[in-house]
């Protein structure tokens, strides 16, 4: 049983590792899925520092998991902001260039004539 324990510890590691790496180069944008990952590798880490008695990292992980727990509470709770696209002012030159307002009703974005 304690293999078990070891080899959740070393698996708690490598997925948040894996997860900053992949953060840190741009392979992973800072989401759900980083978030989760970080969620279930201090899990790990918990139980593991809990069985060996290592009271300092349990009380890391523990924070470590509050922090991505929340985050992806807040995540579930905001609503994705559509963006809206409008047409550039008529006293520019005529580019083809387009203004991109997030978040702003289309009804009440209007180009000027």
């Amino acid at each position: 049983m304690e293999l078990l324990w070891e080899v959740t510890g070393w698996a708690g590691a490598a997925a948040m590792l894996g997860a900053y790496l992949a953060v840190s180069m741009g392979w992973l944008q800072p989401g759900r899925k980083f978030q989760t990952v970080n969620l279930f590798g201090s899990c790990a880490f918990i139980i593991n520092g809990t069985l060996h008695g290592a009271w300092p990292s349990v009380a890391t992980n523990v924070a470590w998991f509050v922090i991505s727990a929340l985050a992806l509470y807040r995540m579930r709770e905001k609503k994705p902001v559509a963006a809206v696209v409008a047409e550039a002012p008529s006293r520019a030159p005529e580019t083809g260039a387009q203004l991109i307002i997030p978040g702003a009703p289309a009804a009440s974005v209007t180009a000027a004539a």
